[in-house]
C-alpha cells in the first residue's frame, strides 16, 4: 500500500475534486492524505481520508465576505490572491507540506500549492501536477475568456504577433507578482528559474492530471507534456441534516420543477441582492424556485420558493426546470450531468471561461453576475425556458457524461506513476 499526498488550497470547489481522487485511491488499496487549510479538517475526515494541515487557515485571513469582495475583483482578483494570500504564507505552506510529505510515496499539486514542487525536489519525491479547469493551461491555441477586459481573446483576433505581445506582457506582470517566491527559492539555496509559477512553472515533468470534462476543452499542442485528460473528479459533500433533504423531497414532489439558483461556496459571500433578484424574477415568471444560499439571512419568502443553506447539487439539479449557477468548475460539472438547461452567471477567475465553454455546448445562456438584476434574470430565464434546443443539448451532454469517472481515471494515472 502506497501513501499519496494530495495538496490543495482554496474554496470547497478546490477541495472536493481531491476528496474524490483520494477516495478512488482508497478504493484501489492505497492511502490518501489531503494537505489543506485546517478549516477543512472535518470535511476531509468525514470523507474517510487522512488530513494534514497546510497554512494559511482561511478563517484567520479575515471576514470571508471581505476576502471574497477583494478576490472577486474582475481585473485585480488574481493579483490580490497572490499578493495578499499566497505569497505571504509561502514559508508556512512549505514547512507544513514538508512534514506532510515525509512518508509519502508520491505528491500531487494544485495550481496554488506553489511550494509543493520545492518539497518534491528537496525530498526527491515523484510528483504530478493537476488542474481543475481549462483556463489553467492558458493555451495560445484555445485562449481562455477572462473576466473584465478579455485581452487574450481580443488580441488573438489581431493575429499571432499581437497575441504573443499581450501574452508576454501578462506573463511579465504575473512574474512580478510572484517575486516573493523567487526570493524564497534563493533563501533555500535553490537555483534561479525563469519559469512563472502561474503559467508553466506549476506543471510537473512527470505528468499533469486535467480534472475537467473533455467536452469543455480538446487537448492542445501547447498543453504540458504527459497531460492526461481525466474528466471531472466529483465529490458532492455530505449532509447530516435529514430535515433539509426531507423538506426538499416534499417540495419537489409538490409541484412543477423549480428554478434552482446556486452560487457555489465562495460567491455566496458577496451575493448582495442576487437572491432578492432571483426571488422576484421567479415570482414574475410564476415559477417555483429553490435557492442554495450558503447562509440563509433572507426575509420571509413568498409561497413556492424555498431557501437552503446547503444541499448536495446531485440531489437538487436533476429536478430543476433551469439550473442557475456561477460556473465554478465543480458546479458546472454537476449541472452538465443533471441534464437540465442552464443560465450561467459567472463572476471571476475561471468562471467566465467555464461559462463560455458550457454555453458552446448549447446547454444554456450566459448572463454576467454583475448584470444579474431582476429584469435580466427574468428575460434570460424566459429565453432558456422557451428554447427547446437548450433542454435537448443538456440531455445529450448528460448522456455523454454518464459513464465518466474522472476521479477513477486520475487515481489510475497516479498509481501508474508510482511504478
Amino acid at each position: 500500500m502506497s501513501r499519496i499526498l494530495l495538496a490543495t488550497f482554496g474554496s470547497l470547489g478546490d477541495l472536493h475534486p481531491y476528496l474524490a481522487v483520494g477516495r478512488a485511491l482508497h478504493a484501489r488499496g492505497h492511502q490518501a492524505r489531503i494537505a489543506a487549510s485546517p478549516d477543512y479538517q472535518d470535511a476531509i475526515e468525514a470523507a474517510g481520508l487522512e488530513f494534514a494541515p497546510m497554512r494559511p487557515r482561511i478563517d484567520a485571513l479575515g471576514p470571508r465576505a471581505e476576502i471574497a469582495r477583494r478576490l472577486f475583483h474582475p481585473l485585480r482578483g488574481t493579483q490580490r490572491l497572490l499578493h495578499d494570500i499566497v505569497m505571504p504564507h509561502l514559508r508556512d505552506a512549505h514547512a507544513d507540506l514538508s512534514r506532510a510529505a515525509t512518508d509519502a510515496d508520491l505528491l500531487v499539486s494544485h495550481p496554488l500549492t506553489y511550494t509543493l514542487p520545492i518539497v518534491a525536489q528537496q525530498q526527491s519525491k515523484p510528483w504530478l501536477s493537476s488542474v481543475l479547469a481549462p483556463m489553467s493551461f492558458l493555451s495560445r491555441h484555445d485562449p481562455p475568456a477572462v473576466a473584465g477586459f478579455d485581452v487574450l481573446r481580443l488580441a488573438r483576433r489581431f493575429g499571432p504577433a499581437v497575441y504573443e505581445l499581450a501574452f508576454g506582457l501578462a506573463r511579465r506582470a504575473v512574474r512580478q507578482w510572484e517575486a516573493p517566491l523567487h526570493v524564497y527559492r534563493r533563501e533555500l539555496g535553490l537555483p534561479p528559474t525563469r519559469q512563472v509559477m502561474t503559467f508553466e512553472g506549476q506543471f510537473s515533468p512527470h505528468g499533469t492530471l486535467a480534472l475537467f470534462d473533455a467536452l469543455l476543452a480538446r487537448p492542445q499542442a501547447d498543453w504540458p507534456a504527459h497531460t492526461q485528460l481525466c474528466g471531472a473528479a466529483l465529490y458532492d459533500g455530505v449532509t447530516d441534516d435529514s430535515t433539509q433533504t426531507d423538506e426538499l423531497r416534499r417540495f419537489i414532489d409538490d409541484g412543477e420543477p423549480p428554478l434552482v439558483f446556486a452560487l457555489g461556496s465562495s460567491a455566496v459571500w458577496i451575493a448582495g441582492n442576487y437572491w432578492l433578484h432571483a426571488v422576484e424574477a421567479s415570482r414574475q415568471l410564476k415559477r417555483r424556485a429553490v435557492l442554495l444560499t450558503g447562509q440563509n439571512n433572507l426575509p420571509r419568502l413568498p409561497p413556492g420558493i424555498r431557501a437552503f443553506e446547503y444541499l448536495p447539487y446531485s440531489l437538487v439539479f436533476p429536478h430543476a426546470a433551469v439550473v442557475v449557477h456561477q460556473a465554478g468548475i465543480g458546479t458546472l460539472s454537476q449541472a452538465l450531468r443533471s441534464g437540465r438547461p442552464q443560465l450561467i452567471t459567472p463572476l471571476a477567475f475561471d468562471q467566465p471561461d467555464n461559462a463560455a465553454r458550457g454555453a458552446r455546448l448549447g446547454v444554456g445562456r450566459v448572463l454576467p453576475f454583475a448584470r444579474a438584476n431582476t429584469a435580466r434574470l427574468r428575460i434570460e430565464l424566459q429565453r432558456v425556458l422557451a428554447d427547446p434546443c437548450h433542454a435537448e443539448a443538456a440531455g445529450s451532454v448528460a448522456v455523454r457524461l454518464k459513464q465518466s469517472d474522472g476521479a477513477g481515471a486520475a487515481a489510475d494515472r497516479i498509481i501508474a506513476a508510482l511504478g
